[in-house]
């Protein structure tokens, strides 16, 4: 199966869940994941990147690239911490991610930044 996602690519979320993340997760799998994070980015956002995704600059879709890929890479080492060498290590990753995800929620929800990215 191809992946379907629109903000982030297969690869920059696995290599964001590391390298024992569990692989019972497939494609189909990352591609559900990817509608759910595009849909809570959207909504959190309150603005459909999804629709604008073509027509936005490379620094946007880096950031949207961020939020999706960390939010997706957060939900599948939560599938199975047992796949990590201990639930610390998994949630250590989990928190490093949370945090760029917010960092990059907050810019793109941030209207003064979004108008100068839009600008730039």
């Amino acid at each position: 199966m191809a992946h379907e996602g629109i903000f982030a690519t297969s690869d920059e979320i696995l290599v964001k869940a590391g390298e024992n993340y569990d692989t019972d997760i497939t494609e189909a799998r990352i591609n559900a994941l990817c509608v759910q994070a595009e849909s809570t980015i959207n909504s959190f956002t309150r603005f459909n990147w999804s629709d604008a995704y073509a027509g936005l600059n490379v620094d946007v879709k880096g950031i949207l690239s961020e939020a999706a890929s960390n939010l997706v890479a957060i939900y599948i080492i939560s599938y199975n911490f047992g796949s990590y060498n201990s639930r610390r290590e998994g949630e250590s990753m989990i928190n490093v991610l949370r945090d760029g995800l917010n960092r990059a929620l907050s810019q793109l929800r941030d209207m003064k930044v979004r108008d100068f990215m839009n600008d730039a």
